[in-house]
């Protein structure tokens, strides 16, 4: 194999130099690069990654761990954090949790045997008492859509609550009373914040709580079906459903019109995420944005930042929901209401 030195000799400068121009250190002249790398082609030298974590105690490498790969969702995030990091020279290896405790685990112990310089966690299984004990063994990890008490600052999160409450609001002030609710499962911290938020907003409203108006289910269009379809056969009553996530909102809207009911003359839905499908389904969907891209890149940003030192990025850790009206959501008619 070429090495450093053969690739000096023929450029005509020290290994050293050589050294500085691999780890682009931004004391070497334009030219002297280019003749370095000129002789790199021609010697088809390929620099010792391993040799170059030992010296610089960096793998130039970041892991993401995320719930499922193929949601638009995640693809949102991992693609924002991937694009990011690449922009800065880095590379990111990306594994799936599946929203279980132990593939959860396995998922982050894989990445930090592969020593990746951080780790960005969404995760919805794991304790927050096991990504303590990461943080105390001094593993870099950023945590995204979970905020852990005293550890406020490895965490970059969305007001999931106020959400839940921006949603609900929305079909109130649209004159709706009658109102359904279809969660994620409960047994996940947003999806139970958002849940909180609808209860709050009715509350505030002087709206009773009506436990047949809600359904839990899971974040997916499937989820939503079963869900209108358990709804019907409660017999509850109602001219507006707000959705846990964009997925199950989609799911909802095609067993409602299976069932013979026009939307949003019948029925105004609201969703979550402002995922690309709200703006596919007919009518567009009304939904909340989760600026999950932005958060991707802040994370990024955030271990550019702390991690390899990088200067002048901006680092945000906390984001607020917005509603983002669109034609699924009508004020109520009496004479169209479920």
């Amino acid at each position: 194999m070429t090495t450093i030195y053969e690739v000096a000799k023929l450029a005509g400068c020290a290994p050293s130099t050589v050294s500085r121009v691999l780890n682009d250190h931004p004391n070497v002249s334009r030219a002297t690069k280019a003749k370095v790398h000129v002789a790199m082609d021609k010697l088809n030298y390929r620099p010792n990654t391993v040799a170059q974590s030992l010296a610089s105690q960096h793998t130039q490498c970041i892991g993401v761990m995320v719930n499922e790969l193929g949601s638009s969702f995640f693809g949102a995030l991992t693609s924002a954090i991937e694009s990011t990091m690449r922009q800065h020279g880095k590379h990111t290896i990306v594994t799936a949790g599946h929203c279980d405790a132990d593939t959860e685990k396995k998922g982050i112990e894989f990445l930090i045997d592969r020593k990746c310089d951080a780790i960005v966690v969404h995760a919805e299984a794991v304790s927050d008492s096991y990504l303590i004990e990461l943080i105390k063994r001094d593993v870099p990890l950023l945590i995204i859509n979970r905020v852990i008490k005293h550890y406020e600052h490895h965490c970059i999160s969305l007001d999931n609550t106020t959400g839940g409450v921006i949603a609900t609001q929305s079909v109130i002030d649209k004159g709706h009373r009658a109102i359904a609710y279809v969660s994620g499962p409960l047994n996940k911290h947003d999806a139970l914040e958002r849940w909180e938020g609808h209860r709050k907003a009715l509350a505030d409203a002087d709206i009773d709580y009506n436990p047949l108006n809600v359904v839990e289910t899971l974040f997916t269009k499937q989820g939503g079906e079963a869900a209108f379809e358990t709804l019907l056969k409660r017999k509850a009553q109602f001219s507006a459903i707000v959705c846990g996530n964009d997925e199950i909102a989609c799911g909802v809207m095609s067993a409602a019109r299976r069932a013979g009911m026009s939307i949003p003359q019948q029925l105004s839905i609201v969703g979550f995420d402002n995922s690309p499908i709200a703006t596919c389904t007919y009518p567009t969907l009304s939904t909340v944005d989760y600026p999950i891209t932005q958060m991707g890149q802040h994370a990024a940003e955030h271990i550019l930042q702390t991690v390899y030192a990088e200067q002048g990025i901006a680092n945000e850790r906390h984001f607020e929901p917005q509603l983002v009206a669109r034609d699924s959501l009508v004020v109520y008619q009496p004479d169209g209401a479920c």
